[in-house]
């Protein structure tokens, strides 16, 4: 198999579109966008650019992930935790298992890498 690299260039790519779901909406409209641009062979790997309208919502981690935040401002609450507020240049990772909100203050666009667990 011949082992290439794969460029995270979106233009002209058209995303996937969606929403939370219903029952773990908190406040606002938060449609979103994703752009998958790379899945490992086992499906276990998958990396791409993800981007979201403000609101807030309920998140459970299956997988792990890394975020690397391009634009926007972000905040994250663990459960019983204090508030984690990113913005373009921050990185950070999710472990497999955090619960939580995921609250959009400005439109977010990030880099992300999900392992699944």
């Amino acid at each position: 198999m011949p082992h290439t690299l794969t460029p995270f260039d979106i233009a002209g790519l058209t995303p996937e579109t969606g929403a939370p779901p219903p029952e773990r909406l908190v406040s606002g409209n938060p449609a979103n966008r994703t752009w998958n641009l790379y899945a490992a062979p086992d499906g276990k790997f998958f990396s791409g650019i993800w981007e979201s309208d403000p609101g807030a919502w309920r998140i459970e981690y299956s997988e792990h992930e890394f975020c690397h935040i391009l634009a926007g401002i972000s905040r994250i609450t663990p459960d019983g935790g204090a508030p984690l507020t990113v913005k373009a240049g921050d990185a950070f990772a999710i472990p497999a298992g955090f619960r939580g909100v995921w609250e959009v203050v400005e439109t977010t666009r990030k880099h992300y890498a999900i392992y699944e667990a």
